[in-house]
């Protein structure tokens, strides 16, 4: 697996699974919507009063799973990685990404409280069941950089 060929997995996926953590300790995940950049960052939208934008203002850490939920779901890659809320030229790049996957979230940036949210990662599993043994691979923040 190249880091190409997990960009190419992780770009298959419309939505993946977005967990956090409450300042409770309490556990918490939703389904977004996302585009993954060529940086490998994560990029969603979601509405400031939601449990998952509070968790995360509270503590940026955030993990996401992708694949592994439906037929021929042998292959899934775990996310771990830190949020903000990007602004200005980084915020523009990113939603001109987001919208032309999304062309409903034109409409959405009318609703009040909508914010948008990326996630850059610090460790991506990848792991492919299809085989014996399964291959299962490891990138760092630093591999994820990119050439």
């Amino acid at each position: 697996m190249t880091r190409a060929q997990l960009l190419e997995f992780l770009r298959a996926h419309r939505y993946a699974v977005q967990a956090s953590v409450s300042p409770a300790g309490r556990p918490q995940a939703a389904v977004v919507g996302i585009i993954v950049s060529d940086r490998f960052e994560i990029f969603f939208d979601t509405l400031a009063e939601t449990r998952k934008a509070r968790n995360l203002r509270h503590n940026a850490g955030i993990a996401f799973v992708f694949g592994g939920t439906g037929p021929d779901a042998e292959r899934t890659a775990q996310v771990e990685g830190v949020t903000d809320e990007p602004g200005g030229a980084e915020l523009e790049r990113l939603k001109d990404q987001y919208l032309a996957r999304f062309p409903d979230g034109v409409e959405r940036q009318q609703w009040p409280g909508l914010i948008y949210l990326r996630a850059r990662p610090t460790w991506i599993r990848y792991s492919d069941f299809r085989s014996v043994p399964p291959t299962i691979v490891e990138f760092s923040a630093e591999e994820l950089e990119g050439p």
